[in-house]
């Protein structure tokens, strides 16, 4: 949804040159935010033209000059703007994750009402899919193509009951 948004967040939890980002990205931020390296050049070059981070070149001892980026107020402030006002769907639980990760970093943004409203769309999800459970999937026996069906569903389900869980365990986070 919005990579521009999680570089920011990445590089406001710590200033890096753009190959330390990539790596980061690599080994924590892209369990659930994809970025390649090449978008992540593409969009330094692109918030530097914004104005929203600013690069400096650090000395190295043995290697040549780094380019480190940092967020400067203004790029703060879309993080800011972008977590309050970007709608999410109801299969954006990922771009939540990067919103609670802003949230982290630049302060409290009153995400509260986006996870009640995020919670009550994973219950009716749920519901729907444990209708389906019962109407499609109460026989005794199941063909092999209904029971990879079954196992299909099944995943759904519990996705949505993990989610839920997490949920309740953040809830408090944000003062609900």
């Amino acid at each position: 949804m919005s990579t521009p948004h999680a570089i920011l967040i990445a590089l406001l939890e710590k200033p890096s040159s753009g190959y330390d980002l990539a790596r980061r990205f690599d080994r924590a931020i892209g369990y659930f935010w994809h970025a390649t390296h090449q978008q992540i050049y593409r969009e330094l070059g692109r918030m530097v033209e914004a104005g929203w981070v600013a690069v400096a070149e650090e000395e190295a001892a043995a290697a040549p000059r780094k380019k480190v980026y940092c967020v400067l107020p203004v790029g703060r402030e879309e993080v800011r703007r972008w977590a309050r006002e970007t709608p999410l769907g109801r299969d954006d639980r990922n771009a939540f994750l990067l919103k609670l990760r802003a949230d982290a970093v630049v302060g409290p943004l009153g995400l509260g009402d986006e996870l009640l409203r995020l919670i009550e769309e994973n219950r009716a999800r749920l519901v729907l899919y444990r209708e389906i459970e019962m109407r499609d999937f109460g026989a005794a026996s199941l063909t092999r193509g209904q029971q990879l069906q079954y196992a299909i569903l099944k995943a759904g389900i519990r996705a949505h009951e993990t989610w839920l869980e997490w949920a309740e365990d953040v809830a408090p986070l944000l003062n609900l």
